[in-house]
């Protein structure tokens, strides 16, 4: 964060955009500078396999139809407010990272330095960059820059064939376009750099794919990885016998491209482009001590899927079942208590377990978090500073009627403002249906604070969407007086957004018809869009999922 708003120093003020259709120039750059500068001076963390997850937001918002390119245009308050997102942030900074790696590291740094110096402290337009970089990297880099900054969407390259002769592999390759909500859409066109690995090789070999297949001949015979250290923005998707290959040799790819396939087998598997189990298999095939940051991931994906199968206690049973498996003998691996020397990245992972085995109810780890709750006024030890967040969160999650009345109670007399906002977001965020009306009721007070209130109710959203909703619309009187005019397009659009409910639909339009101004209304239309996607997974991918759960196990 802080090496994110210094670099604004740079990208913002020593040199600054034109206008905001470029913020990117600012925000995707500085975004950039964080993954950067933080790399460097925590090397221990390995941070660079945030890199897939930067990716990983991107494409979300990219790859249905509400998307917009990297430079858009912006001629309203709050279309420079809605250009805040996803796509100039990571988009941007992974376009950035995509053109660094494919001029290399110290051309893309000298043509920054060229870009710096010769706009030093004057206004910007991205072509003022590219031709700095071409300067200073002599490659062609504007025309992949336009392809990929002044058109929306995700590339997608398949992996056709690969056939081994002569001690080397050849790829057959061909791009099309990734989508989530637009199976028929014809394609757009990149030219996309694309770096290719045999695993357990060092070589790797590079090519433009522009349209059409290509050719791509890669040192050594055996599985490929396709976006090797996953630098390209694009899906990969592999044929089956391809897939088939390097899943069985999972283990052995770098943890960076262990992220990425498995980011990209679970997107491709949402979207109905390979069997949606496919990540499963990788889940079951990742060993407890893999990477930290893998086995957070992993979380974060059973946590989502979870999600699905929010009201259906059956099915959501059997799943859990799978998901808890799978994570609690990681945790048991880390454990509760922080070992001496024991590194950060472990510290994260600890935090990230207990909290999604609490949201998939493994009973251990909510009695756990209870016990330790409990006993924190005998016994200081039982809740460390840093779990103390965490453990809070299963308790408030599983709360009963009691137990949100201790935690309000605490909430009212606390006098630092941190754990004071922390209570109260605390008490939105419980799965009990009549006490996430109660965080409600109480958010329209005066008593959780002005900055607290419309928070509140995002976060009872998180669980519980269709009530925050119409909540907030019933009460739009009192809720547009906690948020700020230019931000409202996009916050009762936002608390529909995890909706499994078809009517949600109508219900964001509406919305929008009655008090978003026609030009401003892509938060409404990514809503939308987000609440279709989500029906069509539950009602088509599910199935493929509870038949894996069936022969598994689960």
């Amino acid at each position: 964060v802080a090496a994110h708003e210094i670099a604004h120093q740079w990208f913002g003020d020593l040199v600054t955009m034109s206008w905001w259709d470029d913020l990117w120039l600012n925000e995707g750059f500085a975004s950039w500078m964080e993954g950067r500068t933080t790399e460097k001076l925590h090397p221990e963390w390995n941070t660079a396999l945030s890199a897939v997850d930067v990716r990983e937001r991107a494409m979300s918002l990219d790859a249905v139809a509400t998307t917009h390119p990297v430079v858009q245009h912006v001629e309203t308050v709050e279309q420079a407010s809605q250009a805040f997102d996803s796509i100039t942030y990571s988009k941007g900074e992974a376009v950035i990272r995509m053109l660094e790696g494919y001029v290399g590291a110290d051309a893309w740094r000298d043509g920054v330095r060229r870009y710096m110096k010769a706009h030093a402290y004057g206004n910007t337009v991205p072509d003022d960059l590219w031709r700095q970089i071409e300067a200073a990297a002599g490659k062609p880099v504007t025309s992949i820059a336009h392809d990929f900054t002044l058109q929306p969407g995700v590339p997608m390259i398949r992996v056709e064939q690969a056939t081994c002769a002569g001690g080397k592999t050849t790829l057959t390759l061909s791009q099309g376009e990734f989508t989530k909500d637009r199976a028929g859409k014809a394609p757009l066109s990149w030219r996309v750099p694309v770096i290719a690995q045999v695993v357990g090789h060092q070589d790797t070999s590079r090519t433009l794919v522009e349209g059409g297949r290509a050719k791509l001949d890669v040192p050594g015979c055996g599985p490929v990885v396709v976006n090797a250290g996953q630098s390209g923005y694009y899906r990969t998707l592999y044929a089956p016998k391809q897939f088939a290959a390097i899943s069985a040799g999972f283990t052995k790819l770098a943890p960076i491209d262990q992220l990425g396939l498995m980011n990209d087998t679970w997107a491709l598997g949402m979207a109905g482009l390979q069997p949606a189990s496919d990540y499963l298999d990788l889940v079951k095939a990742t060993p407890p001590d893999a990477d930290p940051q893998i086995w957070g991931d992993i979380a974060a994906g059973l946590d989502s899927l979870d999600a699905y199968y929010r009201g259906d206690a059956e099915r959501q049973a059997r799943f859990r079942r799978f998901a808890i498996k799978q994570l609690a003998p990681v945790l048991t691996r880390v454990g509760w208590e922080e070992k001496p020397g024991e590194a950060d990245p472990v510290k994260i992972l600890r935090t990230q377990l207990i909290s999604t085995l609490g949201d998939l109810g493994d009973s251990s780890v909510i009695a756990e978090a209870r016990r330790r709750y409990a006993a924190q006024a005998s016994d200081p030890s039982a809740m460390p500073a840093a779990l103390r967040k965490t453990i809070l969160a299963v308790v408030a999650h599983h709360a009963d009627a009691a137990t949100w009345d201790l935690l309000h109670a605490e909430a009212q007399v606390e006098k630092t403002p941190l754990v004071k906002d922390e209570l109260y977001a605390l008490l939105s965020s419980t799965q009990d249906e009549a006490l996430a009306k109660r965080a409600l009721e109480l958010a329209l007070t005066d008593e959780p604070g002005a900055t607290n209130s419309a928070g509140m109710i995002s976060m009872v959203s998180g669980l519980h969407p269709d009530l925050a909703f119409d909540f907030a619309v019933a009460h739009r009187a009192q809720v547009d007086g906690m948020v700020d005019t230019t931000s409202r397009s996009r916050y009762y659009p936002g608390l529909g957004y995890g909706s499994l409910d078809p009517a949600m639909v109508d219900k964001i339009k509406a919305y929008a018809a009655a008090h978003v101004a026609a030009g401003s209304r892509r938060a409404s239309d990514t809503a939308i869009a987000n609440v279709q996607y989500r029906v069509k997974v539950r009602n088509e991918r599910l199935p493929a999922v509870d038949a894996w759960l069936q022969k598994h196990g689960g």
